[in-house]
């Protein structure tokens, strides 16, 4: 009898899965022995106009990789929202390590929401135990609470997957599949955290783990979603983790539409774009909202923080540094990067839709249907403006690790506390600022033509 109730509750479970998650990603289980506690969609907005919001993690958020492209998101796609952005992560922390320095290092820039991702280091790289359990469970909550009481809501991540045996973690020990389910049951307490302390979900831990599985069989072996070590993904894995808490702050990912009539030659655009121009069936737009690309133009990505955003140009066999890969594992384009094109009234079979300086054939059912620009058009005309964003949030996240780690808990901050934040804090703000002058309106042109 138990093992049939078992049998059905991972039946359940896996069914409530299928129903939330595109059908080419979450088909079946892909760690034999693990139930994963049903994950409802959030219920809610938690991103909010002029949120102050805090990244919080281990050595994978110091990446500075996932909450890059968060924050890139959040600057360029939603900028009405107007959220500022800093990132806290700690290489090697555990959630009670967070919890000893939040106080002093993320509560007194008085964070509005935060994202938490912990569950890494704390499982142990070692099989289940119900000592691991209670004391991330303990700690992750007071965590939560410890934000909540500052006035900031919470959406907690799960900790994602691993690869392989992190051999340079000395006292690692079971095999993959143990730590993943180890990981995958911090995952399930993770949730019931959020669901008890009335905080949000992000879910890393499955998307990961099945796009690590769908990635393999359509890239090859050498795809790792966990990275070359098993443990710290690269944009791949990052993209997937963006993707995850992006979710979970209910995002609706409408980027914007225009929508073209062909009987008079006339277009509409939505909020946050503007028509300069309409000649014959050529217009030219003025956005002030960006879709997100998957990849740069190696000519556009500027120089400076390392490692540079992924180049379009990167050949097949490194699709585990790839977000273009990312994108085909996940539904990115689809939920969080909409920018429609429709259609309207057209006479002939085919239009040639030229955008920039690219051009895509399509049908007129498919036009009038409405196509996604920023899903079908892999260099845009944002290419280059954003590339100036990417580069100054990648600027400022680097030194907010300097700040923290070096500075605050270093000989500034051990001798005057209050100074260290006043003089870094300064040095901050103009990274800040490079951040708003890079990010300006961008002026595009798009024509529907009759396809030859």
């Amino acid at each position: 009898m138990r093992s049939k109730s078992l049998l059905l509750i991972l039946g359940l479970s896996l069914g409530l899965i299928a129903c939330q998650a595109p059908r080419a990603v979450f088909q079946e289980p892909a760690l034999p022995g693990y139930v994963p506690l049903p994950a409802p969609p959030p219920s809610r907005t938690w991103l909010q106009p002029g949120d102050r919001l805090a990244i919080c993690g281990d050595s994978i958020t110091e990446q500075r990789m996932y909450s890059r492209l968060i924050e890139d998101y959040l600057t360029v796609c939603v900028p009405q929202y107007r959220v500022s952005v800093r990132q806290f992560g700690w290489s090697g922390e555990r959630a009670p390590g967070f919890l000893r320095r939040m106080t002093n290092d993320c509560l007194r820039f008085q964070p509005t929401l935060a994202t938490t991702c912990y569950g890494m280091n704390d499982h142990e790289y070692r099989p289940y135990e119900e000592r691991i359990g209670r004391t991330y469970t303990e700690n992750l909550t007071a965590v939560v609470r410890a934000f909540q009481a500052h006035g900031a809501h919470v959406i907690v991540g799960s900790p994602g997957c691993v690869g392989k045996m992190p051999h340079w973690v000395k006292s690692a020990s079971g095999t993959v599949e143990d730590l993943n389910r180890s990981l995958g049951t911090l995952r399930n307490l993770a949730l019931q955290v959020a669901q008890r302390e009335g905080a949000g979900f992000a879910d890393v831990f499955l998307p990961m783990l099945r796009a690590g599985e769908v990635g393999r069989s359509r890239f090859g072996t050498n795809f790792m979603i966990a990275g070359a070590d098993g443990v710290h993904p690269d944009w791949a894995g990052h993209g997937v983790m963006a993707y995850a808490f992006l979710k979970a702050m209910g995002l609706d990912g409408h980027i914007g539409t225009f929508t073209v009539d062909l009987s008079d030659n006339s277009i509409r655009v939505s909020p946050g774009h503007e028509v300069v121009s309409s000649v014959a069936r050529t217009f030219t737009i003025r956005s002030r909202r960006y879709s997100f690309p998957a990849c740069l133009s190696q000519e556009l990505i500027p120089d400076g923080p390392r490692p540079a955003y992924p180049a379009c140009e990167m050949p097949p066999g490194n699709e585990t540094a790839s977000l273009r890969a990312a994108f085909q594992l996940v539904p990115f384009h689809r939920e969080l990067n909409r920018l429609m094109l429709v259609v309207k009234n057209g006479t002939a079979d085919r239009y040639r839709v030229r955008w920039g300086a690219a051009s895509k054939v399509f049908t007129t059912a498919q036009l009038a249907q409405g196509i996604n620009l920023a899903e079908e058009f892999e260099v845009t005309p944002f290419a280059a403006a954003f590339a100036r964003v990417d580069a100054a949030v990648a600027a400022k996240q680097a030194f907010e690790t300097r700040q923290v780690k070096q500075i605050f808990h270093g000989p500034e901050g051990r001798a005057d506390m209050e100074k260290a934040v006043r003089e870094t804090e300064a040095e901050r703000e103009r990274l800040v600022q490079a951040i708003r002058a890079a990010f300006v309106p961008v002026t595009h042109t798009l024509s529907i033509l009759p396809a030859d």
